[in-house]
């Protein structure tokens, strides 16, 4: 099923496979193991999200000033695998501590998925764990059937920007004067997988 004028595969005509080092490659790099990784490269790893993850996953919405706001059963209703609205939710932890670190969720309607939130904790930022949470996602995404990826993101956060551009993602228009407090344009991209 389409989403409105929205091609029902990629404009090749090719199957989905997304090349997940390709994704990867885009990111920045981590550091030879001999010469010693980040605690970023090293020690973290990407899951599926559950409901022992919720608490972690509020705290770090609530704390950043970008991130949709989502209540509680908005994520509970994420993790639901008979919800009306399938999405698949992942998180980034360390390993050593199992803190969460970041999460992601993407809804599926395939031939497409919208990204609806890529979120990580302000400590863990800039060392490349949204990119490695996308790419997981995009995984799971085209194993889903999923083509295409879209979103939408505040005209001015560059930062977000920023990364949808380094993992691929292209503008394809904006909607103007989309967002509250404050008003804002949102721009919206594409990537295809």
């Amino acid at each position: 099923m389409s989403s409105g004028n929205i091609p029902e595969k990629h404009p090749s005509g090719a199957k989905a496979s997304v090349d997940s080092a390709a994704i990867a490659a885009r990111l920045k790099p981590c550091p030879d193991t001999r010469q010693g990784q980040s605690a970023s490269c090293q020690a973290v790893r990407i899951r599926r999200m559950t409901p022992a993850d919720l608490d972690r996953v509020m705290e770090i919405a609530e704390s950043l000033k970008e991130a949709p706001q989502w209540p509680r059963n908005a994520y509970r209703a994420a993790l639901d695998p008979e919800a009306k609205l399938r999405r698949i939710a992942l998180v980034v932890e360390e390993v050593a501590t199992g803190a969460v670190a970041g999460f992601a969720v993407a809804n599926l309607m395939p031939p497409e998925a919208e990204l609806e939130i890529v979120a990580v904790d302000s400590e863990a930022q800039r060392r490349g764990a949204a990119g490695r949470l996308f790419a997981a996602l995009a995984t799971e995404l085209s194993t889903a059937g999923v083509v295409g990826v879209i979103l939408e993101v505040r005209a001015h956060n560059q930062p977000a920007l920023g990364l949808y551009r380094k993992l691929g993602f292209a503008e394809t228009g904006r909607r103007m004067r989309y967002y509250d407090d404050p008003v804002e344009d949102a721009v919206l991209m594409r990537l295809w997988l």
